[in-house]
């Protein structure tokens, strides 16, 4: 293998399975460097700047790692930790990134077990021999749930949850999108339903209307006066046919009606439209005026259509509800905004008498509202002080579409083709049940306790085992402890048993290890070695004090100090 072979390798160790982002190598690097602080700090006690050098190393390194090599890092960590207990912090958080990144229970068990097994061996080992097997193995057991176990078993939880969270959120979303095409398609089949309706219904009625209109305009017992009124009617009937193939193309395919084979258009609905409107209506025997004043200037599509849906249907009120008096239709272009007004005079009574009863779904007006609303402008309505009935609507200028609260695949009366408001955003469903939101904010709140509970418990774990451990301890203290005073009082050449008579036995863990620190031992003797009541000079070393016996007797006493 080549050194660019290596470097990719090493590389893609170093990478894991996640992307080297900023935010990572910040906190990433961050970590390394408080945790090799950490034991640089705690190693500083030992006074080897070799050794606090090559584990500060070593943590950084497996630092880096612990993403991409979870179970080797775990093992790594626990191993390092049992000679230098600078390293416990890097088990800790190798411990958490692994509990986080194995996958499968089976496999996380097998490596927090296997990194169990090597940090009681090999705490066995640099112990060896110990006075109390038991006292040890059980506090080490506590420290290694503590420091590693539930620090993974926590990471686990967390992770496992806020991966179950978002696939719920997922699932819930997907359920909305697919609840969103249900009622897309319900709508739509609705449409059609509609758009056939009024096909057959209102289809058959208009074409009916044209074809008699068109037998009465050539009956040669009309006037010239009534052969153009008929002709008025033809041509209504037919523009609204025109409108109901247009509005059923758009309600059936969400598409304006194409043109017919003749190239019959429909006539223009928008401000060009409105002479059309009043000819019409002078055709039909009515006073319409029509005045403008002020600039042609530019109106958006929707405000232009509403514009002449207006002057329609004030226009279809007065014939309604005023027949018989004059009309006045005024177009001013204002600086600001372009007004329309629609007045019709005093009504005729008798004109009305003559009409009957006038059919109304009295909506016309309400639906004006609304059209000049969801362009920016408004309507008002109401009676003038002569007594007629006024219409007037302002509009603003421009060529932007204002945004409506219909989607735009169903905004039939096609208002504006701009997207709806919040449209982009995450969708939040207003109508979920109201038991759905109490389940999940108990979930969260459970969630919640559960995660405190296993943080609390972690800690209550790490003081029973601190105060376990402090309480042999300090009852085993004074088995490995004597005064300088019954140091000095005890002879070379006494006879073992009644120098072993008052030092204490030395069972303890307190002693372990410093046998073979100091001066060497004479050939052939059996040594004790006990630790000093009083503290020493140095923080850094700690007095003790050997006896070796040899058949039977005391044959040396020495006394120095150890690095603790």
């Amino acid at each position: 293998m080549n050194v660019s072979s290596r470097a990719r390798t090493g590389w893609r160790l170093l990478k894991g399975p996640e992307p080297w982002t900023r935010r990572r190598i910040a906190g990433e690097a961050a970590l390394a460097l408080a945790l090799a602080l950490m034991a640089g700090a705690v190693g500083l006690f030992g006074g080897d700047p070799l050794r606090i050098t090559a584990v500060a190393l070593a943590v950084v390194v497996l630092s880096l790692l612990r993403r991409s090599l979870p179970v080797g890092v775990l093992l790594a960590a626990a191993a390092l930790s049992v000679p230098a207990s600078e390293a416990t912090p890097l088990l800790l958080v190798a411990a958490w990134s692994a509990g986080r990144r194995i996958i499968g229970a089976g496999r996380a068990l097998v490596a927090f077990s296997a990194a169990f097994v090597i940090y009681a061996v090999l705490g066995l080992i640099t112990l060896w021999p110990i006075p109390q097997l038991f006292l040890v193995a059980v506090f080490s057991t506590l420290f290694f749930l503590a420091v590693a176990v539930v620090p993974g078993l926590t990471s686990r939880y967390w992770s496992q949850r806020r991966t179950l969270l978002r696939a719920m959120q997922e699932h819930n979303a997907q359920l909305l999108r697919e609840r969103a095409m249900v009622a897309g398609q319900a709508r739509l089949r609705e449409r059609q339903r509609i758009a056939q309706d009024m096909h057959d219904s209102l289809g058959h009625q208009l074409a009916l209307i044209s074809v008699h209109t068109g037998a009465l305009e050539v009956d040669p017992e009309l006037t010239g006066r009534q052969r153009e009124a008929v002709g008025v009617l033809r041509q209504a009937s037919v523009a609204a046919m025109h409108e109901l193939r247009e509005v059923v193309g758009i309600l059936r395919d969400g598409v304006e009606a194409p043109v017919g084979p003749d190239g019959a258009r429909p006539a223009p609905r928008g401000t060009a439209g409105i002479e059309a409107l009043v000819t019409a209506a002078r055709a039909a025997g009515n006073d319409v005026g029509l005045r403008g004043s002020g600039e042609p200037r530019p109106l958006a599509a929707a405000a232009d259509h509403a514009a002449y849906r207006i002057v329609q249907e004030a226009l279809t009120n007065a014939y309604k509800h005023a027949p018989g008096a004059p009309i006045t239709v005024e177009l001013r272009y204002e600086p600001d905004s372009f007004v329309v007004e629609v007045v019709n005079g005093i009504v005729d009574r008798a004109a009305a008498d003559q009409a009957g009863e006038v059919v109304s779904g009295g909506q016309g007006l309400t639906g004006l509202h609304e059209r000049a609303r969801l362009v920016g402008g408004m309507v008002h309505t109401g009676p003038t002080d002569d007594g007629g009935f006024r219409v007037a609507g302002v509009l603003p200028y421009g060529t932007a579409e204002a945004a409506t609260f219909v989607d735009a695949p169903d905004d039939f009366r096609q208002q504006s083709p701009a997207l709806p408001l919040g449209d982009g955003g995450p969708v939040v469903d207003w109508n979920i049940a109201e038991k759905e939101l109490g389940m999940s904010g108990r979930s969260r709140g459970g969630g919640v306790a559960l995660g405190c509970g296993i943080a609390v418990g972690a800690v209550v774990l790490l003081a029973v085992a601190v105060g376990v451990g402090l309480f042999f301890l300090i009852g085993s203290a004074d088995k490995g402890m004597i005064d300088p005073s019954a140091y000095d009082r005890i002879k070379v050449g006494t006879s073992e048993a009644e120098v072993r008579k008052e030092l204490p036995s030395g069972d303890t863990v307190l002693v372990s290890g410093l046998a073979g620190k100091g001066p060497a031992e004479p050939e052939g003797a059996q040594c004790l070695v006990l630790m000093s009541s009083e503290t020493g000079d140095n923080v850094n070393t700690e007095p003790v004090f050997r006896f070796c016996f040899k058949d039977g007797k005391l044959i040396e006493k020495k006394s120095y100090d150890v690095a603790r």
